[in-house]
């Protein structure tokens, strides 16, 4: 594995959800009809910054409502959650109340975090209202076909809400965590490998360290870990191949450097054979639900011709593979890479 700089487009444009992707989600249950839109969130008349526990920015800020919109906001957000976590039975939000609101200007979709709590016993959960964006809608759905990670989402026109995914945030646990006595960082660095092969994949871009988190669950000899993405934003949208590619990533420079100490040429191989055995069952479980997904992907457009072109020669010469050279569409990619897969597996 080796670390480059790797270079994106910060600005990717937002991809309106199309007629395709529409009928796709109402068809597999991921549409709903939201009291409240991501654009109404954005009626606040100033923000005040968010700051750590030891003062540093966090680059989420907390809007400011006017009291007539705040009380409706709250009121719509508590039955959104419901939507979210229980099919829209109200019941469950019934002791909970809006706690507060976050803010975030960085990154494409500009999400809303928003904090639910019980209010008789102050357990709290979080989960997020974001823009819409076409490209992170197939990302979602991509990791829960692909991936062993469910995703729980639902989306209404230009609104899209997050299930919060718990976990140590990427950078925080590779900063100390990682070398923790107990843990057995050879599991670690099998992880990232298999990480790294299923955004490879998948087309899953820009998994630096803080766009993951870190799930670690005891076993009754040991600790497994688990990577999963928490930041779709750049899915299948870049040319260069190696923004799919989270060893190329400096910020994930620990992780690469665990790998390298810990496993060698044949143990790396042999996880990413286990990852495509893992990929292959899914998709054969999946498979009605994937062409439906690749059809509705090809009525609209993700990416520029330009990154499409850069990305299928990048891939057929990573890959040795003229195949690529022959794909129209970044979907046609993900597609290819899901054959070759299935055909590597079978040898």
């Amino acid at each position: 594995m080796e670390i480059n700089d790797v270079k994106i487009s910060r600005k990717k444009p937002i991809y309106p959800v199309g007629r395709g992707l529409a009928k796709y989600l109402k068809m597999y249950q991921r549409d709903a009809r939201l009291p409240v839109s991501y654009f109404e969130l954005l009626n606040f008349q100033e923000t005040v910054p968010v700051m750590d526990k030891l003062g540093n920015d966090t680059l989420w800020e907390t809007p400011l409502y006017p009291p007539y919109l705040q009380d409706r906001l709250y009121d719509g957000l508590k039955i959104i959650y419901a939507k979210l976590k229980a099919s829209g039975n109200t019941r469950i939000v019934e002791h909970k109340i809006i706690d507060k609101i976050e803010y975030c200007a960085f990154g494409n979709t500009r999400p809303f975090r928003i904090r639910i709590v019980n209010k008789l016993n102050d357990v709290y959960d979080y989960f997020y209202i974001k823009q819409a964006d076409a490209s992170r809608i197939y990302g979602l759905e991509l990791e829960q076909i692909l991936s062993p990670n469910p995703v729980n989402y639902i989306a209404d026109a230009t609104t899209l809400v997050e299930e919060h995914i718990v976990g140590i945030p990427g950078d925080v646990f590779s900063q100390g965590s990682m070398y923790t006595v107990e843990y057995n960082q050879t599991r670690i660095a099998k992880e990232f490998v298999k990480f790294n092969e299923r955004c490879i994949i998948s087309l899953l871009g820009d998994m630096r360290s803080y766009n993951f988190v870190m799930q670690i669950t005891a076993d009754f000899d040991d600790f497994q870990f688990r990577i999963r993405a928490i930041d779709f934003d750049q899915q299948f949208y870049e040319g260069n191949p190696k923004v799919y590619m989270p060893q190329f990533f400096k910020e994930n420079y620990p992780y690469v450097k665990l790998s390298m100490e810990h496993l060698n040429e044949r143990t790396v191989s042999q996880y990413q054979q286990e990852e495509h055995s893992s990929i292959v069952h899914r998709v054969r479980s999946e498979r009605h639900r994937i062409k439906d997904l690749r059809d509705a992907s090809q009525t609209q457009q993700l990416s520029t011709p330009e990154n499409i072109k850069q990305l299928r020669e990048g891939y057929a010469d990573y890959y040795n593979n003229d195949a690529y050279r022959r794909c129209k569409s970044m979907t046609d990619i993900v597609e290819l890479n899901v054959k070759n897969v299935i055909r590597r597996v079978k040898i």
